[in-house]
Formats: C-alpha cells, structure tokens, sequence
C-alpha cells in the first residue's frame, strides 16, 4: 500500500545540477527541435508518474502565443516543507538538484517513468524562465527561476481547496536553436499516455492556433489497437485478445490482434514510456507468441517440423506491451530501451499462458493465426530461394561501374560523396556544378522503380537501380556488406517541387527496402536545392519554401524579381554549387529513423497497392500538411 502522504523526508538527494547548460544534449539528446519538444514530455511524464500511483485524475497541457508551455496537474502537490539534510524547501531541491526526487525508496512512488530524478530539474535548467505553483494543505505556493537557479522564495500566495503542481517555463534560446513547439509531436505523445492510462484525462490546447483536444479512453490499450490497425486492415479475430496480469511484482498488460496486412507493428512501454528501441519485455513478448504458437500448432498436429521463426510471428501482427516495474533500468536519459534482465522471464511467461489459454477457448480463431504464421514462413521460404538466386546477379552488378556514372578521382571512400541525381538535364547541370576531386554525379532516368509494389527479381532487373548498385559497391538486401562502400556520403538530390519530393520518396523507399544499413550507418542525406531566387539590383537570395519567400517579401518592399525553379536543369552550374553542393554553404538533412517499425507501416501504407489503408491515411493526416505544391 502507498503512502498517501509526500513530504520532504521522501525527497532523497544524490548530486547537483552542474554541467547541464553546458552540456544539454547529454540530458535531452539534442538542443534541435527534438530536444526542444521533449523538455513538455519530461514535465507530462512526471503529472503521469502521479497517475499511475493513483493520485491523479486530469492533466492539462497549454502551449502558450509566446511558446511557453504550462502543465497543470491534480495530483498530490511537490512537497514545500523544509528538506532535512539541505535545509531549503523541498520544492527547491527537486527543481535544482539533478536526481532528487521521491522516486528512489520505492515508497511514494511504486512505479515511475522519471526514474533518474533529472527530468523537471533538467527543464528548469534549461529555461529562461520557469514558474511552478503548487496546491496542497489549503495554499498556492509559488516559486520562480531563472535558467535554473531560484530568484524567490518559495511563500504562499494565496488559499485553495485543491491540489496538484502546475508549472510554466519558457526555453532558453541561449541553449536552443528554434523554441517553436511542435504541436503534432506532443498531441502523439499525448494520446499515447490516454490510451496507456485508461481514465486519465489529458487536454492538450495549442493557444497559438485556438486548437483543442481532449483524450480519454476507458478501454485503455485495446482501444489502442484499434486505432493501430485502422480501417483498411481487415482483422482475422473478432476482437483484440487483451491480457493483464500482476507476477513478480510487474504489472503486464497487453492487447493483440492479427490481420492481412503483410507488416504489423508491435509498441512497447515500460512505465508508460515509449520504448522505441525495444529491450527485455519486448523480446519476452516476442518469445512468449512463439512458444505459445509451436506448442499449440504441434499439440493439435497443425504443424509437424517447420522452423517457425519470432519474423513468421510478427507478420500482420498490430500489438502493444505495456509493462509497470519498480526500478526500471532504461539506457540513457531519453529512455528508449529497457534493460531489466528479469523481466525478458516474467513476460515471456505471462504472454505464452495467455496466450496459450485463448486459443485453447477460441481452437477457430487459433488455427486461422497459425495458417497466417505458417503463410509468412512459406512466403520467407520462397523469398530467400529467390534472393539466393539473384544474389550473383547483383554481386555481378555491384562489380560493374555504371557508364553514366561521373566519378571523382579521391580514393578515401570517406571523404567521397556521390549524388543521385533526377533527370538527365539535373545530372548535366549537376556534373558542370560538382568539385570532380570529391563528387561523383549519377543520374538517373525518370521517376524510379516503386519497389513496393514490385518484387525481388523486378527490382534487380530495373536499370536504374542495376546502376545505384554498381555504384555503391555494396551489393543489396541481406547480402549488403558496407566494408564495400565506395562514398561515405550518399546524397539523394531532386527538385524542390511536388515531382522532385515524389521521386525522393521513391528513392528513400528504395533505400529503406534495399540498403537500410546505408542509413542506419548516418551515410545517407538529402540535398536541399531552393525553390526560388529573388533579385534587387545585384542583390541575389534564394529561398527553399513559400513562407521563406513569403517573410521576405513582407520585409522588403519595392520592385523584387522573383523567379521559381522548375527543376535543378535550370539551375546554372554556379547556382547549384554554391547552393545545393557547395560544403562550406549546403545544407544536407541527414537520413534517420526514429521508429522502424512506424517507418515501415508508413511505407506500406503510402506506397503499396492497397488503396483504402492509403486514403484513410491521407485524410487523418491531411490537418498536418504545411507546404502544398499544387
């Protein structure tokens, strides 16, 4: 049982907050936009640690005109009494010392995302200015910082008859380099925590825009589910399989279901934490829809001696693990991946019983899920009998410099890059452009293959990506091997238009499909030629966007000549040198991937052949659409 009470005697020190201007992206992984966003997730995740300790009902979340943001919360309130060891209140001690917090005796807080203590500190320590006022015993007290460090007292400033902590903050941009928040960013998050929290009531308003939501959901994870899978995927059960269970002193819950569809996606959490990266409970998931499949499939004699893999499993599986556990051990501060060695065993368990249970009750629904794993093994099967038999085509291809390709004649695969380049007029402009010493030009003709759509054999057929392959040097696929790289830098450089983004896309697909290890090594980028030039005189800008355009204009009146690139053709050798491909002046965006499994969906939603998963797509997200080139 949880003590109701929170005082100061709870509040356990372990160091300072040295060191976190100075180095922010130790605590936040970045100063960029997603550093930014993720100081409103670390005050959220803390109104959420209340939550699941049962204390609070309703968190409310305002983006403010200014880009500050306050979160307001009706839980127990931070403690203002007098800290016994440091003699400040401890209000002050948990905003300004790094790791101080009531979640390391287990006793106020079972359960926690913000396990290390750093988080609100952090957010404090990084904002000009940050207010928080607390309700508890009857009063509002309030104290306010600056960049961290406290410019009042904490005093009482008025009455109340409830409780909870509010805090306000604006980001230092001393430390950042945009303070705009992302709104669609956070509203993800935040309906992630409603969905994880069943009966949490979390309102999100964006006062820059009058935009507001509230997200509350009493079916908690299976609505999740639902919303994973959408409309175009069609189901093979009746209803998600949902499963809670407390072992161990870990609470598991998860919710399934299967489909058609050729991908599937499977989230975890740990403490309402999004694990993007997985770790144990993940793998024990994985482990636990194995084991219970075999067992079942070979009691019943469905299968004799296929070796059904954790892939066969995943194929067109929509799932969620959500998982609550003292003392979570997450790797770095953005807690991306648990590490608890335990809870692998717990889990795995607790989903292979369950599991095994449901389809004892339900033997239609089971059979229709194993011939669905046993369909995904035989199409692996046939998959890898034709990747063997074009794997010495594409090592042949890999061998073959392509004629249209213009080298450069460095040696050090470290310092080469190489271009690819759309449309042949580009690719002209493009080799006039480049420093032959370092850049290598390869164009391309016409839109490209959408591997996607397209199989194994099709794709190695296709000249074009026949002269990507033998460019890299790399081969393609599971056999790619990077130590045969012949360009650190891959640079995919398409117009600045509605076509050029289309072809990109189709370029990236390509790579994500076919040479995902190119990206995951950081080799991979996107060359970002503008989209218009203006001229005053002898006055030349140029802009990559109509709101660059548009702020400028606005800024400069008078006679402006403003000229729209139609492609990189007719762009002059000087232009997109000093624009597009010039080191010192370019700006390249790196290719990342943050979630490979949302990646993937995304994929096979936006460039596969099924139609209705697409349109429904397009028409939920179409709100976030920002540049329209029609």
């Amino acid at each position: 049982m949880l003590d109701t009470s929170y005082t100061a005697s709870d509040i356990l020190v372990l160091e300072g907050l040295e060191g976190v201007r100075k180095r922010p992206a130790m605590y936040i992984g970045t100063t960029g936009p997603a550093g930014l966003n993720h100081l409103i997730l670390e005050v959220i995740d803390n109104s959420i640690d209340e939550a699941m300790a049962g204390f609070c009902k309703e968190i409310k979340v305002f983006i403010n005109k200014d880009n500050t943001v306050e979160v307001i919360d009706d839980g127990r309130g931070i403690p203002v009494d007098i800290h016994q060891q440091l003699g400040i209140s401890a209000l002050e001690v948990v905003m300004t010392k790094l790791h101080a917090g009531g979640k390391f005796n287990g006793k106020v807080y079972r359960v926690s995302g913000g396990l290390h203590g750093v988080g609100v500190s952090v957010v404090n320590a990084l904002s000009e200015w940050l207010i928080v006022e607390i309700k508890k015993d009857g009063q509002i007290y309030r104290q306010r910082y600056e960049r961290g460090m406290p410019v009042t007292p904490v005093e009482a400033v008025d009455t109340s008859l409830f409780r909870g902590t509010k805090i306000r903050f604006k980001p230092d941009p001393l430390i950042f380099e945009k303070t705009e928040f992302d709104y669609n960013l956070i509203r993800d998050r935040v309906e992630e925590l409603a969905y994880l929290n069943k009966g949490l009531m979390i309102t999100l308003e964006d006062r820059r825009v009058k935009k507001e939501e509230t997200f509350l959901f009493e079916g908690g994870i299976s609505s999740f589910i639902t919303t994973l899978i959408g409309e175009g995927n069609q189901s093979i059960q009746d209803e998600p399989l949902f499963i809670q269970k407390q072992e161990d002193g870990v609470i598991i819950e998860s919710a399934l279901i299967y489909t058609e569809n050729t991908e599937g996606r499977i989230l975890s959490f740990a403490n309402s934490i999004n694990t993007q990266e997985g770790g144990t409970h993940l793998i024990g998931f994985r482990g636990g829809m194995l084991k219970a499949i075999t067992s079942y499939a070979k009691t019943h004699k469905i299968v004799t001696e296929e070796p059904i893999t954790s892939e066969d499993v995943r194929e067109g599986l929509y799932a969620v693990i959500s998982i609550r556990l003292p003392e979570p051990e997450f790797e770095g501060q953005t807690k991306t991946k648990l590490g608890n060695v335990k809870i692998r065993g717990i889990v795995e368990k607790v989903i292979y019983e369950d599991v095994l249970t449901y389809f004892e009750r339900n033997p239609e629904t089971a059979r229709r899920i194993i011939d669905r794993v046993l369909l995904s093994y035989k199409s692996r099967e046939a998959a890898k009998k034709a990747r063997e038999l074009t794997r010495k085509k594409v090592q042949l291809e890999s061998s073959q410099l392509p004629g249209k390709l213009a080298e450069c004649s460095e040696k050090d695969p470290k310092l080469r890059e190489i271009f690819i380049v759309e449309g042949e007029s580009a690719g002209g402009s493009a080799k006039q452009a480049r420093d032959r010493l370092f850049q290598a030009i390869l164009p391309l003709k016409g839109k490209i293959l959408n591997v996607e759509k397209t199989n194994l054999n099709k794709v190695i057929d296709n000249s074009e990506i026949q002269s990507i392959i033998g460019s890299l040097g790399v081969g393609m696929g599971e056999k790619l091997n990077l130590n045969g790289l012949r360009y650190h830098k891959v640079v995919i450089m398409t117009d600045a238009d509605v076509d050029g983004s289309h072809i990109r896309t189709l370029i990236l697909t390509l790579f994500y499909r076919y040479f995902r290890e190119l990206i995951d090594a950081g080799y991979v980028y996107i060359a970002q030629p503008p989209l218009y030039k203006t001229s005053r005189g002898k006055q030349v800008n140029y802009f990559y966007s109509d709101a660059e355009l548009e702020e400028y204009s606005e800024k400069h009146d008078g006679h402006l000549e403003i000229q729209r690139f139609k492609g990189l053709g007719e762009m002059s050798a000087d232009e997109l040198w000093i624009t597009t491909m010039d080191p010192e002046k370019r700006n390249l965006l790196k290719v990342i991937i943050e979630d490979a499994e949302r990646a993937a969906e995304i994929l096979s939603i936006c460039m596969g052949e099924k139609v209705e998963p697409r349109r429904d797509f397009i028409e939920k997200n179409a709100f976030r659409v920002r540049n329209l080139d029609v």
